[in-house]
């Protein structure tokens, strides 16, 4: 269903950072921080060898295995050469330093939203999620998400407090439009380039699974004007 996704990514971070606020003092007397840290830390090892099955499962579905070949080449190399990566982080840089100013002695709801906003919606697996939402009605991506980001969310609660909780509007609203966008694009896609976009963003997002895991540096980012690639293929009658 188009757009599900984005609710749900929504309310768990809602929910989740409601959770921390609620049960803040009381696990902060029980469970010692390394504790916290490590069973966070095994949680999001799980949940990237999901993200990786999603990945796999979705690239299985090419049809033409050389347009997604040509697409991974085009769109990396316009990807770097526009540099989306770069960008992402300098723009996450500019509203670090415009919102957070605080002193360091207390964390701002400011600081809380900013971070937390950052940490959900700038990044590869939020366009890729959203664009799968919107342009094939798959939200499996969005669900995904929503684990990293509920772990996220709860951890980052405990520390940051109530602006975790507001950054829920942002995740709504920025992937909202991204996935509305991509669903006016629908319209004027056949089903072959549509099924070959979703391969190509497959592969995107077990990309994004290997980082997890394995600490690697793989510019996803980099790699999103791939998505699109096989709507060139469409339009000369290639696929």
């Amino acid at each position: 269903m188009f757009g599900l996704g984005v609710i749900v990514n929504s309310l768990v971070v809602a929910l989740a950072s409601l959770a921390a606020l609620l049960l803040k003092n009381f696990i902060q007397r029980l469970v010692k921080k390394e504790t916290i840290e490590n069973i966070s830390n095994t949680v999001m090892s799980g949940l990237a060898l999901c993200v990786i099955y999603m990945g796999i499962s979705g690239a299985l579905e090419c049809k033409h295995t050389i347009v997604c070949i040509v697409s991974m080449v085009v769109g990396g190399i316009i990807g770097q050469i526009i540099d989306i990566d770069k960008a992402l982080n300098k723009f996450g840089e500019k509203l670090e330093a415009k919102f957070n100013k605080g002193n360091g002695e207390q964390i701002s709801i400011s600081q809380g939203f900013v971070s937390a906003s950052l940490l959900f919606c700038v990044g590869a697996m939020a366009v890729v999620g959203s664009l799968n939402s919107g342009l094939f009605g798959d939200n499996q991506i969005l669900y995904a998400k929503s684990a990293l980001d509920g772990v996220g969310a709860f951890l980052f609660s405990l520390t940051m407090g109530i602006g975790v909780l507001l950054s829920a509007v942002a995740v709504f609203v920025y992937q909202g439009a991204i996935a509305m966008g991509s669903f006016l694009l629908k319209g004027l896609l056949s089903t072959s380039v549509i099924t070959e976009m979703n391969a190509v963003g497959s592969l995107l997002i077990m990309a994004l699974g290997i980082n997890m895991i394995l600490k690697s540096d793989i510019k996803v980012a980099n790699l999103l004007p791939a998505m699109f690639i096989p709507i060139i293929f469409g339009v000369f009658g290639v696929i």
